[in-house]
């Protein structure tokens, strides 16, 4: 099974709001995913990213594949860069 980190859309009309989810990548934007690790609030100045860096850390030492977008708002958060500095920590982690 191909898992990704992707963004699912909530909110109303013209008023997006995203989760950052780990879903399987057959699954639809908006359908079954697997866990909630975040939210993205693109309509506030700055904007507003909350990323759990324990599960994000997680997914990405089992193999998850962030979307550009999310690897993007990965890097702003700076988990990406910990991950890299303590890849091989989390790496055992998962096992």
């Amino acid at each position: 099974m191909a898992v990704k980190i992707r963004l699912s859309r909530v909110g109303g009309k013209k008023n997006p709001i995203y989760r950052v989810v780990v879903a399987d990548s057959r699954m639809p934007r908006d359908g079954r995913f697997i866990e909630v690790i975040g939210r993205y609030n693109p309509q506030t100045e700055p904007s507003e990213v909350e990323i759990d860096q324990g599960k994000a850390c997680k997914w990405l030492a089992t193999g998850a594949q962030p979307t550009q977008t999310v690897e993007k708002l990965l890097r702003i958060v700076g988990i990406r860069k910990e991950f890299e500095k303590n890849k091989d920590k989390y790496m055992s982690k998962a096992d």
